[in-house]
């Protein structure tokens, strides 16, 4: 297949490369390599997907409407995979006018030039973010999410919607893929992990908000890859789909666990809870088990070792 990847560079979005061009298919990565973090980051994973000669970079913006009408005007792609977005839940709250331009201004873009060029298939990355601030777990993909808690969330549960208008009305399969807190090597330094990496690793104290009871249902990259892919294989009519590692940790039981994996003390100070954030994520991966063959490996334990083994080999601070 020859597919477009949005935020080809990114931290998902060059795993999710690397698989696909590992079993062949070929890749058109579109990033517009933004300020969010260091760009040189991105540049470095875009690299490693350059080493593969299926790979064609697409230096473009989601906004840019005469450099995506000429990227799709090319040789016709079989599928979109849609990574690319403004990410973040604190961001967003600051800035809601530039997740709202990006994540669903940049999607109806996309949506858009899928329909004009009859592109078949489209996987859009969601969030966990869109069941807000639901305490009754697991999460399952037939629960309300009528109110997310931040403009982030409010943007992915936006593109879930438009994806289904982009179905009806024009016969576009689209899957919607609801990741749950995703980490591993290449992680963007502002998340969770790696950010509490950089501040245990310099002996800094750990913010742990609230009592520290707040819990997550954490999920290693190459299992979210997987579901990607599976994903993009078995796109068709409209879909949607939790990937997760189906099980849940308290903030303070990760932290304790990520300072073992680092090899440091587990230092930590007490902070007031945070608004947008949400009390737990819990996925039933069950329709993904059933329909994708999904199945989350990595445990926590293995993920952050191989996680702090990449932290180290790269001097990530």
């Amino acid at each position: 297949m020859r597919i477009l990847l949005t935020g080809a560079a990114g931290f998902i979005g060059s795993h999710t490369g690397e698989a696909l061009l590992a079993r062949g298919d070929r890749v058109v990565g579109l990033d517009n390599f933004n300020a969010f973090y260091d760009p040189a980051r991105k540049r470095a994973n875009s690299a490693l997907l350059a080493r593969s000669e299926r790979f064609e970079l697409a230096p473009a913006d989601l906004l840019d409407e005469p450099a995506l009408d000429r990227l799709f005007a090319g040789e016709p792609f079989d599928a979109v995979v849609h990574l690319a977005a403004w990410a973040g839940v604190r961001p967003s709250i600051e800035r809601p006018e530039v997740y709202a331009d990006v994540n669903v201004r940049g999607t109806v873009n996309l949506l858009e030039r899928a329909r004009r060029h009859k592109v078949p298939r489209f996987v859009f990355a969601s969030s966990s973010s869109v069941y807000g601030g639901r305490t009754a777990v697991p999460f399952r993909e037939t629960d309300p999410v009528d109110h997310p808690i931040s403009p982030y969330a409010a943007t992915k549960k936006a593109g879930e919607v438009l994806g289904y208008t982009w179905h009806h009305l024009h016969g576009l399969h689209f899957t919607a893929l609801r990741y749950f807190t995703v980490y591993g090597p290449r992680q963007r330094p502002e998340m969770a992990i790696h950010k509490f990496a950089t501040m245990l690793s310099r002996a800094e104290p750990v913010p742990v908000y609230g009592d520290g009871g707040s819990a997550r249902d954490y999920t290693y990259v190459s299992d979210i890859v997987q579901g990607t892919v599976a994903a993009l294989d078995r796109c068709e009519g409209y879909k949607i789909y939790n990937l997760g590692g189906s099980r849940t940790v308290r903030l303070d039981t990760l932290v304790d666990k990520l300072a073992r994996a680092l090899g440091v003390p587990a230092l930590t100070r007490q902070e007031p809870d945070q608004p947008g954030d949400v009390p737990i994520t819990f996925a039933d991966v069950s329709l993904a088990r059933q329909d994708l063959g999904y199945e989350p490996r990595v445990t926590l334990d293995e993920g952050l070792q191989r996680f702090a083994e990449w932290f180290h080999l790269e001097g990530v601070k």
